[in-house]
């Protein structure tokens, strides 16, 4: 039997544990605090199919496949719930990009279509507080909550046989063969780091390096809105923020902050000028389409920072590093939507199958210089 660490307990890392444990190997998972407590428990939970790119599509497609077939059990809530991202007036790049971005996923058999701003006004009047240049709808989207998929990924993972070792910090040990933790020293046939912006130091420990840059974005929950539910998941390239339903409000993110942060010391409360920023976009783009949007009634219920993970590419590191040690992050916001099946992929790849080419670590040296670029955009 093939023993396999993984370390990290966010939604990829549980979910290779339970397809490695499914597969009939020994799977077990190092979590040094609780499942769930690092960036997958601060994502959006937003989940769609919308990417232009082949290898994106296609994981995409699956991932929401994987989300819907979990739905069906019943162990978590995917809302299917349309995605819809658009330019403003004037913005005539981004509207162009719009536009192409939905060629290119519809050429990828992606049911996705371009809206003109008559029909985009017309269809979510919600959102069309402001002119809109250009948008498109992708139909196979929804959101779900991130932290209940990783406590109902977490019990399949146990009920398949891995063993789950939460509060448990962990770091490698040798030449990335063990983990050592508080209990001692364990040799494995394979290692998995997928534990979010921590695993570019964890690989240092053991002289691995590699090109990934942890970054901050920040999010808020609005108080309950009337009328939250007719807001479509949507993107507003030209603002560089997005909404969705959430808690009987609004979900509005992005806030993002293009330079690297320490994982170990960074603010996880959200500013206040992100804050103000996010309820005046909201109250622009929803003016008339939400009625208690106005004034005093638009309030944060809460908010918070997470870290985002970046590469010289935008493309993710996922797979074989070293002989028997394996990676995963890179994930540019991105992270939870293709989780289910980007750990479904290199959970195969650690038991001999193929990986996701294009995401094959070693292309890169590990020591690049590279800039900060925020993961949501048009601009590909």
């Amino acid at each position: 039997m093939t023993r396999v660490a993984v370390v990290g307990g966010g939604a990829l890392g549980v979910t290779a544990a339970r397809d490695l444990a499914a597969r009939d190997a020994e799977a077990v998972l190092f979590e040094r605090e609780e499942l769930a407590s690092g960036a997958s428990g601060r994502a959006a939970g937003i989940a769609y199919d919308a990417f232009a790119g082949d290898t994106d599509a296609a994981v995409a497609a699956r991932a929401v496949e994987r989300f819907r077939e979990l739905d069906a059990e019943g162990a978590v809530e995917f809302v299917d719930h349309p995605y819809v991202w658009f330019a403003r007036a004037g913005d005539d790049r981004r509207a162009e990009a719009v536009r192409e971005s939905a060629e290119r996923m519809r050429a990828n058999g992606r049911d996705v279509e371009t809206l003109d701003p008559d029909e985009f006004a017309d269809r979510y009047p919600a959102v069309a507080g402001d002119d809109v240049a250009a948008a498109a709808l992708a139909r196979d989207a929804g959101y779900l909550d991130p932290a209940a998929y990783v406590a109902a990924m977490g019990e399949r993972a146990a009920a398949a046989g891995a063993d789950l070792r939460t509060g448990t910090p962990a770091r490698l040990a040798d030449d990335g063969t063990a983990v050592e933790t508080a209990a001692g020293t364990e040799r494995f046939d394979a290692i998995l780091v997928a534990a979010g912006p921590h695993t570019k130091r964890l690989l240092a420990g053991v002289d691995v390096p590699i090109p990934m840059k942890p970054y901050r974005v920040q999010a808020l929950v609005t108080a309950p809105l009337d009328g939250s539910e007719r807001v479509p998941t949507c993107y507003d390239a030209t603002e560089s923020r997005y909404a969705r339903p959430r808690e009987g409000g609004l979900l509005v993110g992005d806030g993002t902050q293009e330079r690297e942060f320490d994982p170990d010391d960074y603010d996880e409360s959200a500013d206040p000028e992100f804050e103000r920023a996010s309820l005046d976009w909201l109250g622009a783009v929803c003016r008339d389409g939400i009625g208690s949007v106005r004034g005093d009634d638009l309030a944060v219920r809460r908010s918070w920072a997470g870290l985002c993970t970046a590469t010289p590419d935008r493309d993710p590191l996922l797979g074989e590093i070293r002989d028997g040690l394996y990676v995963a992050t890179g994930w540019h916001g991105h992270g939870f939507m293709r989780a289910p099946a980007l750990a479904e992929r290199v959970a195969e790849q650690v038991l001999g199958g193929d990986g996701v080419a294009p995401f094959d670590p070693t292309r890169f040296d590990g020591d690049e210089a590279f800039e900060v670029v925020e993961g949501m955009t048009v601009d590909d």
